[in-house]
């Protein structure tokens, strides 16, 4: 099943498109998909929800089972000739030792984190880093039910409900459940980013995530995670992780090896502030994301994408772009739609390049908004017009964002429609737009060959600037693919 599927309507050339095909459903098991990788021979491996794993071969859109009986898988990738996977209670490596096409190996990697038996207690990952050490993510619980009779690893007394309360259920539960938190971590690195060296030592490495799905490499080695719009998160966020780092969900803070013992409802929104590491990149909720998933680098197959950041997403029916910028020596940048049309469906959920540039999109749902099943998307032409990075800086006193286009711009631009906003860091789920604002443009000044935009402009810390870049033409009368960009000013020059 394959079409092509236009951007936009275009007045003069054709317009740039995007090749989509759907692949078959393996028979007779459940199509959502938890983890997704390449193999060297071109097949694919990917993880199901209801724990096998099965290949697929593109070139007669075959499947074949390799292994089953695992526990929610939501991670895979290869290591040699086995398979790391990321299932709820452990990292485990499977293998097929006999060579038969079928698993009979499976290993413990590292089962170092707590489990309560709450429902929500998701775990993410692995992603490799360029040391080869693992990283895995660890959802909080939830307050939509308790914990179970039997938990593994160590228990906080850091709360105001002890561990029989918790395990209250049904309408009991209801009557309490505010004082765990919307969301809670009573048991060990719930909330946490953890590493897993090459030998299999597991160290906790960040705290303060409520829902990272997705965790993934830059092309310089750095450690980014996604997380969803909930309890402390205003909107989805895409953070720039680093050793030692709190980023924002206190619920994990009872885990930090130097924590006084408080309960995280107990402490301030101002200590939090000051201890948190804000998002390098926001998707507002509802426009551009709601439930963001995995990051993964763009390779040089996709032209005008290379080196930037794809990120899937269960509620909308696009992709995202995160074009990075860096001022101050921090990681903040920009947030695009990517491949913005409602045939791609929802529920993108983990990704993998093929050698020829095809993406190949493992969708779930996971009892929520998504969709089940795989689909494919061929590179696209190298001629697609879109902006391809996007770059605070300063100038005496006045700020610049440049735009930088894959195409020449077409001449005598106007100046693009700027807003600006916040959102709310506190306990309530999610937060409206705050203190939103026009943005003048005080000066334009487009590049000696178009490709790129200069505006001269007020950008203020702390906040998401929006700018419409739907009036743009290319020279050649290509409409622009990406309407809108997000700049989130962390630092200022």
């Amino acid at each position: 099943m394959k079409a092509l599927f236009l951007l936009s309507s275009l007045p003069l050339s054709a317009a740039p498109f995007f090749e989509i095909t759907a692949h078959p459903n393996p028979v007779g098991i459940d199509p959502q998909i938890g983890g997704l990788c390449m193999l060297p021979d071109g097949r694919l491996a990917g993880a199901f929800h209801r724990g096998e794993i099965l290949f697929y071969n593109p070139k007669d859109q075959s499947w074949t089972e390799f292994a089953r009986g695992l526990h929610e898988p939501l991670g895979l990738v290869p290591d040699g000739d086995s398979f790391l996977v990321m299932q709820r209670p452990e990292l485990t490596r499977i293998s097929d030792t006999d060579d038969d096409g079928k698993a009979d190996l499976f290993e413990t990697v590292s089962d170092d984190f707590g489990m309560s038996g709450n429902y929500h207690e998701f775990a993410f990952g692995p992603a490799r880093g360029p040391d080869g050490s693992l990283y895995i993510g660890l959802n909080v619980a939830s307050n939509g039910a308790g914990i179970r009779p039997e938990i593994r690893g160590e228990w906080s007394p850091a709360g105001k409900l002890n561990q029989e309360e918790m395990r209250v259920i049904k309408d009991d539960w209801k009557e309490i459940k505010d004082k765990a938190g919307r969301m809670y971590a009573r048991v060990s690195y719930r909330g946490w980013i953890l590493k897993v060296s090459p030998s299999g030592e597991t160290t906790p490495f960040a705290s303060g995530f409520r829902s990272p799905d997705g965790l993934g490499f830059d092309n310089r080695g750095r450690l980014l995670v996604t997380d969803n719009q909930g309890d402390w998160r205003g909107t989805s966020p895409l953070y720039t992780v680093e050793k030692g780092g709190f980023y924002g969900h206190p619920a994990s803070l009872i885990w930090e090896e130097d924590w006084d013992g408080r309960d995280p409802l107990d402490v301030s929104v101002e200590e939090l502030e000051a201890l948190r590491t804000p998002a390098s990149g926001l998707m507002p909720q509802g426009e551009l994301a709601n439930s963001p998933t995995e990051p993964i680098l763009i390779p040089s197959t996709w032209g005008p994408y290379a080196g930037q950041i794809l990120i899937g997403d269960m509620s909308q029916k696009r992709l995202v772009r995160f074009l990075a910028d860096e001022v101050n020596g921090v990681a903040q940048g920009a947030t695009l739609p990517f491949i913005d049309q409602p045939d791609i469906g929802n529920g993108n959920h983990r990704f993998a390049f093929g050698e020829d540039g095809t993406l190949w999109i493992g969708k779930t749902r996971l009892s929520w908004a998504g969709s089940r099943g795989l689909i494919s998307i061929k590179a696209p032409p190298a001629d697609i017009f879109t902006v391809t990075a996007c770059k605070l800086t300063k100038e005496g006193k006045e700020q610049k964002l440049t735009l930088t286009f894959s195409q020449p711009l077409a001449d005598d631009p106007e100046s693009p429609p700027i807003t600006r906003h916040r959102y709310h860091y506190h306990a309530k789920y999610g937060s409206e737009k705050v203190d939103l604002a026009q943005v003048p443009v005080h000066g334009l000044y487009p590049g000696e060959d178009n490709k790129t935009l200069e505006l001269t402009l007020e950008v203020k810390k702390g906040f998401l600037h929006e700018i419409d870049l739907s009036q743009f033409q290319s020279q050649s009368g290509q409409a622009i693919e990406g309407t809108k960009l997000y700049y989130n000013a962390v630092e200022i020059p």
